[in-house]
């Protein structure tokens, strides 16, 4: 059932899987609640939420130890499938989880399915660039392990057209993350989607980046394998804990220091606010017909809101309907991009 005409759709936010319990979902609720965002929250039976957070009540949830395929086709009721299928009926604009990631990709894969000619949909994250105001966009950064050559050559497309839609970079610059800039550096999934690529239209190829490109604003968005995608972001939030801890260390070590350490706590504190993954809110699953974000399972409260605001501006830029449309102008999905039975 959809919404009522005049009311603004929700998001539909898992009330379940933060390693800290409910509290970040419900202060992050309230957070976006604030910020002027509907949000209805399907999660336990007494949670706090705030006036204005609509509550649908799902005692069953899916944890990291359940298979995800089965566990979403047997649980009906578990609160992230609830969440999803709110979005397909059209009762919720998007969904968002910080629980079992596979379980979230795969009940939004089964409630909104795949755009047309889309064969596998990627999780993208985006990276912010020190120092700047840019962001690098990574993908997939978890959702598929094992790819070919053709949905390498599609997340390209699929990332193209997203930062075109939603982030308003008219012409963005796609590398293909490698162990080396030559053309057949790489595993052969990776050489064969680069010499695809290199002729393609339709999306402006710069290329193989390496792992110290990421943050050298080589490129606007950065394909790879979920695996490689995945540890790629998990070193670089690991990086920039551990710089911070140093730094930290380090200005305690003696009063000079100190000295030192306090007049560039302002400066590092806004390096480390900025690389603070709670700052991007996760990670959204592109190649979808709806709008589902995968926030990160340690969320703060902050890190559950903008994974709120995202799939909130998501829903706003249209990013569904317009890289619809950028896919069909490109024709990703056709030709080079079809899905080889061999």
């Amino acid at each position: 059932m959809a919404a009522a005409p005049g009311t603004r759709v929700p998001v539909a936010l898992d009330g379940h899987g933060t390693d800290a319990g409910p509290e970040p979902i419900v202060e992050g609720a309230r957070i976006a609640v604030a910020d002027g965002i509907a949000v209805r929250v399907y999660g336990p039976a007494g949670l706090d939420l705030p006036d204005g957070v609509e509550h649908v009540v799902c005692e069953r949830w899916i944890s990291n130890e359940e298979e995800p395929v089965a566990a979403v086709r047997s649980v009906d009721q578990a609160s992230i499938v609830r969440a999803a299928q709110a979005v397909a009926e059209g009762e919720a604009s998007a969904v968002v989880s910080a629980g079992s990631t596979g379980a979230t990709m795969t009940a939004a894969l089964f409630a909104l399915r795949r755009l047309h000619g889309v064969h596998r949909p990627g999780l993208a994250a985006q990276v912010p660039i020190p120092g700047t105001e840019r962001r690098v966009l990574i993908l997939d950064v978890g959702a598929n392990v094992e790819v070919r050559p053709q949905h390498l050559i599609q997340f390209a497309f699929l990332g193209s057209a997203f930062s075109q839609a939603v982030l308003g970079i008219e012409s963005p610059r796609v590398g293909l993350l490698s162990v080396g800039e030559e053309q057949k550096k790489g595993q052969p999934e990776v050489v064969e989607a680069h010499q695809v690529l290199s002729s393609s239209d339709g999306v402006r190829f710069v290329g193989n980046v390496e792992g110290r490109d990421i943050l050298a604003d080589r490129a606007d968005v950065i394909v790879t394998d979920g695996f490689t995608g995945n540890v790629t972001l998990k070193t670089l939030e690991g990086t920039a804990r551990a710089v911070a801890g140093g730094v930290r260390d380090a200005a305690r070590s003696n009063p000079l220091a100190a000295l030192g350490g306090l007049l560039l706590r302002p400066a590092l504190g806004g390096l480390r606010r900025q690389l603070d993954p709670n700052q991007t809110g996760g990670g959204i699953l592109l190649g979808l017909r709806g709008v589902a974000v995968v926030a990160h399972g340690s969320s703060s409260a902050e890190g559950i809101a903008n994974a709120i605001r995202l799939a909130d501006r998501a829903v706003r830029e249209r990013a569904v309907e317009g890289t619809a449309e950028l896919l069909e102008v490109s024709g990703a999905g056709r030709g080079a991009l079809r899905e080889r039975h061999t």
